[in-house]
């Protein structure tokens, strides 16, 4: 429960540096906002990446971005017997976790 809060702190505070200009596009909001999906927003896309920005590093970033184009990829390296691939899975699994929860579209 406090890892939320924290999390969400992060949001808040990322959300008004956006809202500031000093933020830039990232990586995954690129390939979000790039991807044939339906309901992708730059607001919904924004949200994911400042999630991403809390809980992945840049290297987890850029992988996890291109599943958006190779979903197939993301399925490979979840089942894949490497640490490397196991220790991302994790970290993704718990920024997916955590976009789910702040933000999800209501609707």
């Amino acid at each position: 429960m406090m890892r939320i809060w924290v999390v969400a702190a992060g949001i808040a505070v990322l959300g008004s540096l956006s809202m500031a200009g000093v933020a830039k596009a990232g990586v995954v909001e690129r390939a979000c906002l790039s991807s044939d999906r339906k309901g992708a927003s730059r607001a919904l896309c924004g949200c994911i990446q400042q999630v991403a920005d809390l809980t992945l590093s840049r290297s987890d970033q850029r992988l996890a971005a291109k599943f958006f184009k190779d979903p197939q990829k993301a399925q490979d390296i979840r089942q894949s017997k490497s640490s490397s691939h196991n220790d991302f899975w994790g970290k993704y699994k718990n920024f997916g976790d955590t976009a789910a929860a702040f933000c999800s579209v209501s609707g």
